[in-house]
């Protein structure tokens, strides 16, 4: 059964979701999910509220990692979320060489470096 994550990650790393979206979707990946991630802008004063209702409908949660991330308070709301409705919370840096801070909502977390392997682990235990 395909798990429903959401993806948390800065606006500036739009592309790298793009990119973990494809890679769930060819047929050589070791897993599965329904990307719930918010795909459109909303009207701040009831993005929080529709939000948590897509985080509440998920399995878990992948917050994309690099240095856009501690500045990206929407990102970072976004996973005290997740924690607040008892969702799994993992961090995955997107790039190997060019990490940026991990914010601190996501400390005694797991965090992983992207690759099929890994993501495979952390989707299944979801």
């Amino acid at each position: 059964m395909k798990k429903r994550i959401f993806i948390s990650f800065a606006i500036e790393d739009e592309k790298y979701r793009g990119y973990l979206v494809k890679q769930a979707k060819n047929e050589m990946s070791p897993f599965t999910f329904v990307d719930m991630s918010v795909k459109k802008p909303w009207d701040e004063k009831i993005w929080k509220q529709k939000c948590r209702s897509k985080i509440k409908s998920c399995d878990g949660m992948i917050v994309l990692l690099s240095k856009n991330t501690w500045h990206s308070s929407g990102t970072r709301w976004e996973i005290k979320c997740a924690k607040e409705e008892g969702l799994p919370v993992i961090g995955m840096h997107i790039k190997k060489n060019d990490q940026g801070a991990i914010p601190p909502e996501l400390r005694g977390k797991k965090v992983i470096t992207w690759s099929w392997d890994n993501l495979a682990k952390v989707i299944k235990r979801i």
